[in-house]
């Protein structure tokens, strides 16, 4: 036992625990703290939906009131709805998020595993400006029940603000023409179902523009239902080796080759990336300290429930561009002027 009552064990993993946990308190905070503030400055002016009009109606303007146009007011209001609308979505996706890393935080403080604050990853380009957060353990899990918690806390304290989000986010949206050549989210069961009930039948020729908070639900929906994959360090492979101990792994590769030939037949190549990812982290999970503390029958129903919420959620092609082509082409008439012999040809 050392004066500032670290235990020091004989093994390099715990030498180097110890060395963590003695770093200045300002190294602990000032990072997370950090790249937070950068991840809701990313998730503000890297999108995709408004094509970056936040950060381009900014940079004009600056440019107008530089040149001293007329005009230069006029595009200041511009920015300043999209600024809004940009804060909107942010500040929800961001709640979203820490709500998700608060409850892994406070599950792991609870069982007193050694962790950092969250650290988010802000992305500087599309399409959400965010890769999500993680968060670093320096002990190892004593055992399932703890690895349960843990893992399952962080989806479930993450989803409730998702869903109040999402109902909301659908009802301030509003149905509009579909435009050619614009990219089209695909939404998960669960937003099509509330879709559904909040609107009639949306025509082929329509397509629902959501609201900024309606958005974030959307990525909130598509980020916890990623992180339930039932693999390596996601959420859903704690869970999931929680409940099934070391009789998952095989399924788990069973899993994961399974998903790599539905990429490659069904040309889902967005997530090759995440699969290349996944294969470097390790597919299957690690053990625990102790595997064999049972979970109640309240854990394993939770659990279960909580993975199936991948069919719900999920969207295999969650960003595709259509080029929507109407089905009749459109109607041309004759408009003849007093100046014959010329016509001219205007379209309905």
């Amino acid at each position: 036992m050392t004066k500032e009552g670290v235990i020091i064990r004989l093994s390099p993993k715990s030498i180097t625990a110890c060395r963590l946990t003695n770093m200045s308190p300002q190294l602990t905070w000032k990072l997370p703290l950090l790249l937070y503030l950068a991840t809701w400055l990313t998730t503000t002016f890297c999108r995709i939906e408004f094509g970056n009009e936040t950060l381009y109606s900014l940079l004009l303007s600056l440019c107008l009131s530089v040149a001293g146009a007329e005009s230069a007011p006029q595009h200041w209001l511009i920015f300043g709805q999209h600024l809004w609308n940009a804060l909107l979505f942010s500040t929800a996706l961001m709640f979203i998020l820490t709500c998700h890393e608060l409850g892994h935080y406070i599950q792991s403080r609870r069982y007193r595993i050694r962790s950092s604050l969250p650290y988010f990853l802000p992305l500087p380009f599309g399409p959400f400006g965010t890769f999500g957060a993680v968060i670093a353990m320096d002990d190892e899990v004593p055992h399932s029940r703890a690895l349960f918690d843990i893992g399952i806390s962080g989806p479930l304290a993450g989803l409730v603000p998702t869903l109040i989000f999402l109902y909301y986010g659908i009802q301030w949206s509003h149905l509009g023409p579909r435009q050619p050549c614009e990219f089209e989210f695909g939404d998960p069961l669960l937003f099509q179902w509330i879709t559904a009930w909040t609107f009639v039948p949306i025509p082929p020729d329509m397509v629902l523009y959501k609201h900024p908070v309606a958005f974030a639900a959307w990525v909130g929906l598509l980020l916890t239902a990623l992180n339930l994959m039932p693999f390596s360090q996601l959420d859903g492979g704690h869970v999931f080796y929680a409940l099934l101990g070391r009789q998952s792994i095989p399924i788990v590769y069973f899993l994961f080759v399974a998903a790599i030939i539905a990429v490659a037949w069904f040309g889902f190549w967005q997530w090759s990336l995440v699969l290349i990812l996944l294969a470097l982290m390790g597919i299957s999970h690690p053990p625990t300290a102790n595997d064999a503390v049972p979970l109640s029958s309240f854990r394993r129903c939770l659990g279960w429930a909580t993975l199936m919420f991948v069919f719900i959620g999920f969207t295999p092609a969650p960003l595709s561009p259509e080029n929507y082509l109407p089905e009749e082409k459109p109607t041309w008439y004759c408009l003849e002027t007093n100046e014959p012999p010329e016509t001219l040809i205007l379209p309905v």
